[in-house]
């Protein structure tokens, strides 16, 4: 559920700038019933859509970037918040302008609160058609047949086995340049706090042969950059039936060795499972990314353990010294925090804020604690902390992270980064845009270089969020 983009700083309004609804590629082919797919949340969402996509078109379906034009409509949803969940809900009253005009529409819930709410999704939503969990994307197209009868269509069944690692997906939306690969899906890790393990199932990881297959493929095509997908990709391990076995750490090694012109990375990291192993993975290839995404939620023991996190502040510190012994200090390191836990005193706030300091991340991902229904927490712990004072402790975790992040980036004025350029600048198509190796933003003059180059850029300023240079 964690997540990666270009803004480095993120309250729980910013979430929203990142999170807004990415479309299907236009697919001009006559006869061919249209599919619209918005994905919401986090990069496992927008894997997942590619997936739906290929199984549509397996189907005969071909894919609009209008809603308007479309003959089927899929939301793939995020659960983790409820600001999430109201979004979609606004996004379905939207929608429902075109379903009165083309009464024929099928809509679709997918995901995660497809997931969590089920059949109650039908009830509380007239205009949705078809209900489809994380699970049951290979069911899709009987779902549509089942919908387009005039029946409510519903598959939430969470499976011990899917990886739908036989299926190749369809790029949407892709800049051609960089590219999720899916590696393993589902949660085994019962955070309190946390709706995922609920509405994804319980962990499984692809056969690494297929995955390595992917990446190739990719390379193949063009792209330069894969990113390995997982609720917590650490805990990956694929068993075959003579008894090979595989860990993260060899998988890495086995995507890395593809080509070295393949620049790998991976999210996210559940600080309890990341091994020295793997650090000295991403050491040894130069095209392993150096930047590890450790989300902390807290920097205090007491609410820690209240989380189920499984390790206490001062383990988690120890894992920071480990990365920085291992990869040095200019490894990125990027974090989640909460604010406002169940319980959390003014002390224990201040232990999130001396925690940060001492970790000197490079951006973060930080929100007020919002309940989610059906969680150990809820269920366990009273959601005590008052709303204003979640919000300003939160703010006071913002601030703090823009000045480590400025901080951060300074150290890098002087020196000469690798950067894969992505795409034009968004403030101008003079300018280039891409990513170092601590997964930075980096704008430099276009020059004659285009996007899918690598382009070694002197870093001349920066602000908190970005990196700007020019090309050496």
């Amino acid at each position: 559920m964690e997540r990666i983009a270009e803004l480095t700083i993120l309250s729980t309004d910013d979430k929203e700038a990142i999170d807004l609804p990415r479309t299907s590629v236009d697919e001009l082919v006559e006869g061919k019933k249209r599919l619209y797919i918005e994905s919401y949340g986090c990069q496992m969402n927008f894997s997942d859509s590619e997936i739906v996509a290929a199984v549509m078109r397996n189907a005969g379906f071909a894919t609009t970037s209008s809603a308007e034009d479309a003959d089927v409509i899929f939301l793939n949803t995020c659960a983790i918040r409820d600001n999430a969940e109201q979004k979609v809900r606004h996004r379905l009253k939207q929608l429902n302008t075109y379903k009165k005009k083309k009464p024929e529409l099928m809509v679709g819930m997918l995901g995660c609160m497809a997931e969590r709410l089920k059949t109650k999704l039908l009830e509380e939503e007239h205009i949705v058609d078809i209900v489809a969990g994380p699970d049951a994307y290979r069911d899709i197209p009987k779902l549509v047949e089942e919908a387009e009868t005039g029946q409510k269509a519903v598959n939430v069944f969470l499976s011990r086995e899917e990886t739908y690692a036989d299926i190749a997906p369809i790029r949407l939306n892709s800049n051609g340049i960089t590219a999720f690969i899916s590696i393993m899906r589902g949660c085994d890790n019962m955070c309190s706090f946390c709706v995922v393990p609920f509405t994804r199932g319980r962990e499984r990881s692809r056969d690494p042969y297929s995955i390595v297959r992917e990446a190739e493929q990719l390379f193949a095509d063009g792209y330069k950059e894969v990113t390995l997908l997982g609720q917590n990709v650490d805990s990956y391990k694929w068993q075959s039936d003579n008894a090979e076995s595989v860990t993260f750490a060899d998988l890495l090694a086995r995507v890395a060795s593809v080509h070295p012109d393949l620049r790998v990375r991976f999210s996210t990291s559940h600080p309890k499972d990341i091994t020295d192993e793997v650090l000295h993975t991403i050491a040894r290839f130069d095209n392993i990314c150096n930047y590890i995404h450790l989300p902390a939620q807290s920097g205090n023991s007491r609410i820690l353990e209240l989380m189920n996190r499984t390790y206490d502040r001062e383990w988690y510190l120890q894992k920071i010294d480990r990365i920085r012994a291992i990869l040095g200090e200019e490894c990125g390191i990027s974090h989640d925090m909460i604010s406002g836990f169940c319980s959390e005193t003014e002390e224990e706030h201040q232990d999130t804020l001396s925690l940060m300091e001492y970790a000197r991340y490079d951006y973060g991902y930080m929100f007020a604690y919002s309940e989610r229904p059906g969680t150990l927490a809820a269920k366990k712990y009273k959601d005590d902390v008052p709303e204003d004072v979640k919000k300003r402790r939160l703010s006071e975790i913002i601030a703090l992270q823009q000045r480590l992040s400025l901080e951060r980036n300074q150290r890098h004025i002087g020196q000469i980064h690798r950067v894969l350029a992505e795409g034009p600048s968004k403030r101008s198509d003079a300018d280039l845009s891409g990513r170092n190796d601590q997964n930075k933003v980096v704008v430099f003059p276009r020059g004659t270089f285009k996007k899918g180059d690598y382009v070694n850029v002197l870093i001349t300023e920066c602000s908190s969020a970005t990196l700007i240079g020019t090309v050496v």
